[in-house]
C-alpha cells in the first residue's frame, strides 16, 4: 500500500493535472506519458488540453487483437481485398488521376498501381478512414497491452501533431490507431506525410494527391528499389528440387524458372520463392520491394494483396494458376504448436504465436528438405506436424 501510494503521489507530481476517468490503468498511462512528450518538444499546456477528459473507449477494448490480415486462410483474405469491386474503381482512379498519378511516379520512382492498392485496401480509395479520437484508441490499446510500447510511442506522436497546429477533429481514423486515406499512424505522418503541392501541412483526410504522394513517400523512405517488381507469378520446372529459396534471378532463370505472364524475368536482382499454399498453388518470387510493403503492414497475406490488387489494376487478368483445392487450414493453437516443436529440433527461432510468416515457412521448408518430404515448399500442413511430434 506505502508503495502505490508513493507511486501516486509521484505521477501526481510529474504530469500536469487532468479528471480522472475513473480507470486507474488508463490515467496511469496517461501521466507516464508525460515525461517522453515532454521531451518530443510537447508543452505542458498542450499536454493539459489534449488529455484533459481524455478515458479509454470501450469499444476498442472489445475489437479482438486479431486482425483479417493475420487470421483469415490467405487466399481467403486475398479473395476478399482483390475483388471486382476494388479493380474496377482502382482502374477508374488511374485514368481520373493519371496526371497527378504520373507526377507522383516521376517523383518518388513508386508505381502508381502500387500506391492506388495500398488506398484501395486501406480506405476504398478513400472513404473509409474510421471515427475514432486516435489520441484516445491509441491510449486503450496501450493499457491493453497489445503493443504497448508500440502504441505508447504513437500517443506521443499524436501530442508532437497537436502541438505542431494539427486540429484534433484531423485525429480521427481506426480503433487501430491509423488514419486518414492512406491510414497513417501518427509517427507515421510526422515521418512521411507529403504535400503534392509542396506547401502546407499535407492533408491525408481531403486530399487524394496528398494521400498518394505520402503513400509514394511512405515506400521510397522505406527502400523501394524502382528497378524491381515486388513479386512476379512465375512457373517452376518439372526437376526442381526444391533445396534453394533465395537466389539471384538471374540463378532462378538458369534453373528453368520462368514469368506465368510470358514476359521475361529481371536480369539481375534478390529473390525468394514463395509459395504461400504450398506446391499445388501459385508461386511467386519476391524482391526487396515485397519488405517495402510489409514495412506498411508485416502481413504477408496484406503485401501479396496489394502485389496482386496493383497487378489487377495495372490490367492484369489476374493469377495464371488457382488457389488449390486440398488446402487445409490450419488453427491458430496448431500452428503455434508446429512453431515450438521446430523451436525445439533447432529449425525455428522466432515468436511462437501460430502467426506464420517468412522465419516459419523457411524453417519448415528446412525440416521437410531434411526429412524426404518432397516437396520441400515451406507450406504448415497437418502433415508436417504430425511428423513433427512423432520424432
Amino acid at each position: 500500500m506505502r508503495i502505490a501510494a508513493l507511486l501516486a503521489c509521484f505521477l501526481a507530481l510529474a504530469a500536469p493535472a487532468r479528471a480522472a476517468s475513473g480507470d486507474a490503468a488508463f490515467d496511469a498511462f496517461v501521466a507516464s506519458a508525460w515525461p517522453p512528450a515532454q521531451a518530443a518538444g510537447v508543452s505542458r499546456q498542450t499536454f493539459d488540453r489534449e488529455t484533459a477528459g481524455l478515458a479509454p473507449d470501450p469499444g476498442i477494448k472489445a475489437q479482438p487483437a486479431k486482425q483479417g490480415e493475420f487470421s483469415l486462410a490467405l487466399h481467403a483474405y486475398v479473395g476478399q481485398v482483390v475483388n471486382a469491386q476494388k479493380v474496377s474503381i482502382g482502374r477508374a482512379r488511374a485514368q481520373s488521376l493519371s496526371d497527378t498519378l504520373g507526377q507522383i511516379e516521376r517523383r518518388y520512382g513508386v508505381p502508381s498501381e502500387i500506391c492506388l492498392a495500398i488506398w484501395g485496401v486501406e480506405s476504398g480509395y478513400g472513404p473509409t478512414q474510421g471515427g475514432h479520437d486516435i489520441l484516445r484508441s491509441v491510449a486503450t490499446l496501450a493499457v491493453r497491452k497489445h503493443r504497448a510500447d508500440f502504441y505508447r510511442d504513437e500517443f506521443v506522436a499524436a501530442l508532437v501533431l497537436l502541438q505542431n497546429g494539427m486540429p484534433r477533429e484531423n485525429l480521427v481514423g481506426s480503433w487501430a490507431g491509423a488514419m486518414g486515406q492512406p491510414q497513417f499512424t501518427p509517427s507515421s505522418y510526422l515521418k512521411f506525410a507529403a504535400s503534392y503541392s509542396g506547401g502546407g501541412q499535407p492533408d491525408i483526410w481531403r486530399s487524394s494527391a496528398d494521400a498518394l504522394a505520402s503513400i509514394a513517400n511512405f515506400l521510397k523512405g522505406s527502400g523501394w528499389n524502382p528497378a524491381l517488381p515486388a513479386l512476379m507469378e512465375v512457373v517452376a520446372p518439372q526437376d526442381f528440387d526444391w533445396k534453394p529459396l533465395d537466389l539471384d534471378l538471374a540463378q532462378w532463370r538458369r534453373l528453368g524458372f520462368a514469368r506465368a505472364d510470358g514476359e521475361a524475368l529481371p536480369a539481375s536482382g534478390a529473390a525468394s520463392l514463395y509459395l504461400p499454399e504450398g506446391a499445388a498453388g501459385p508461386a511467386f518470387l519476391i524482391t526487396e520491394n515485397w519488405e517495402v510493403i510489409r514495412q506498411y503492414n508485416t502481413s504477408d497475406a496484406y503485401a501479396l494483396a496489394v502485389a496482386l490488387l496493383a497487378e489487377r489494376i495495372g490490367g492484369s487478368p489476374g493469377l495464371k494458376r488457382g488457389w488449390p483445392k486440398t488446402y487445409v487450414s490450419m488453427s491458430l493453437s496448431d500452428r503455434a504448436r508446429a512453431q515450438r516443436l521446430l523451436a525445439a529440433k533447432g529449425y525455428y527461432s522466432g515468436a511462437t504465436d501460430g502467426k506464420v510468416g517468412r522465419a516459419t515457412r523457411v524453417a519448415v521448408h528446412d525440416f521437410q528438405f531434411a526429412e524426404g518430404m518432397l516437396p520441400a515448399d515451406g507450406l504448415l500442413t497437418p502433415a508436417v506436424l504430425k511428423k513433427l511430434q512423432e520424432k
